[in-house]
């Protein structure tokens, strides 16, 4: 059932009504499953899918399909090679994934020598939303749908300390200049105009505010609205917490290099703790009973669609 505040208003399930899109599932080959090296691996993987497509039958509404479908597919990238389609989870190992599709498309010898800016910035992956709507459809339909998801708590406290406990030129004067000068009271003059020191609480306010000062950014926004799951069937469901081994026995199923394997490095602040259970603990206590509540609401859909436990 939905939170009370939740009925009252515009009920966030009302984001999957009114679009179709087909729904089968492509069949992935695992002829090479020998023996039981994957067995638990895809046990565990075929109970996410099947979670997650009752989750959609329970609550999605199919109609006829709407014009906004490249809107649906702007964060999915495009490995033509293996036929490969990626749904981007900012904070959930993209950047890695996307060293990896630059591997398989032929654009880099070895996912290790590739710098997080040329990853993020150097254009080199193309997007689903790049091509005519009969590209977008034929993609969908005959490649491997593949999204990579984390607990929507650690995800959001690992965005804020990657975002504003380090230097940044694009997130401290956006969004931290905003989030100071609307939610801290007798700030001072250097705050206000660097935008640095953005307390937790403050970014929370920021996040539940419905009037916020600056728009939403895709390392909070939920995977709902990042990659539409009751819309896009995604043939595989891997998990931050299971990232590796999720991920190497993916790049099996899509008949990747036997060589490459999914990096194990940290991509940037490498001698920080990572964001763990017990970190958001640490979090989650400078906010309030109610803002703690509100916070799990904003990210309810993404709690209940891939099985996750409330904080």
């Amino acid at each position: 059932r939905l939170p009370e505040q939740q009925k009252t208003s515009e009920s966030p399930l009302s984001w999957f009504r009114g679009v179709y899109l087909p729904p089968a599932l492509h069949p992935l080959n695992k002829t090479f499953l020998k023996g039981g090296e994957w067995q638990d691996t895809d046990s565990t993987q075929e109970k996410r899918r099947a979670f997650l497509q009752d989750f959609c039958r329970k609550y999605n509404s199919r109609k006829k399909l709407q014009t906004h479908l490249v809107h649906l597919v702007s964060r999915i990238y495009v490995e033509d090679r293996h036929k490969v389609l990626y749904c981007e989870v900012p904070k959930a190992g993209c950047s890695n994934w996307k060293r990896v599709l630059m591997v398989l498309s032929g654009l880099a010898a070895s996912a290790n020598n590739i710098s997080h800016d040329d990853v993020h910035y150097g254009k080199h992956l193309r997007k689903l939303d790049s091509y005519d709507l009969k590209g977008i459809y034929t993609r969908l339909n005959m490649y491997t749908k593949f999204i990579f998801v984390r607990d929507p708590m650690e995800r959001l406290v690992s965005a804020f300390r990657d975002k504003f406990e380090h230097p940044n030129s694009y997130y401290h004067p956006v969004f931290g200049k905003a989030i100071i000068k609307k939610y801290r009271h007798n700030a001072d003059e250097e705050a206000l105009k660097t935008g640095s020191g953005v307390k937790f609480k403050e970014f929370i306010q920021y996040l539940l505010d419905s009037h916020r000062p600056v728009g939403m950014d895709i390392h909070w926004e939920q995977v709902s609205k990042l990659c539409y799951p009751c819309l896009i069937n995604y043939d595989f469901v891997g998990k931050f917490e299971t990232l590796e081994e999720d991920a190497n026995y993916f790049l099996q199923l899509v008949g990747a290099p036997a060589n490459l394997k999914f990096p194990k490095f940290k991509d940037r602040h490498s001698s920080d703790e990572r964001t763990s259970t017990e970190v958001v603990r640490q979090y989650l206590k400078e906010l309030s009973k109610e803002e703690r509540q509100l916070t799990y609401d904003f990210y309810y859909l993404d709690y209940l669609m891939f099985n996750y436990t409330s904080p």
